[in-house]
């Protein structure tokens, strides 16, 4: 029996199922393998600052596409110019 004021309660309701959009994304390719002429170095800091998020953070392999070989290679230059100053360890280091 149901008490005055009391909705009656709703058993075995299941949850709709959401349609999920399929995204085609295409394959990223790394930069550095494809164009031979592309070099890595530290004190180019105007191409690794490409490779830095907004904060300061490297950005990493799946969103750039770069292979491991070359990623590795893009973390240690980025290292050396920071050490140098060349590149911002953080945004506010950036400001100053």
């Amino acid at each position: 029996m149901q008490e005055e004021g009391t909705m009656p309660r709703k058993f075995n309701k299941k949850p709709e199922k959401k349609e999920k959009r399929k995204i085609s994304t295409r394959k990223k390719t790394c930069r550095f393998c494809t164009d031979k002429e592309l070099i890595i170095d530290y004190k180019l800091a105007r191409q690794l600052g490409y490779f830095l998020a907004e904060r300061g953070k490297i950005v990493p392999r799946r969103t750039t596409g770069n292979c491991v070989f070359h990623q590795l290679r893009i973390v240690e230059a980025i290292s050396r110019a920071r050490v140098l100053a060349l590149l911002p360890y953080t945004v506010t280091h950036a400001n100053l």
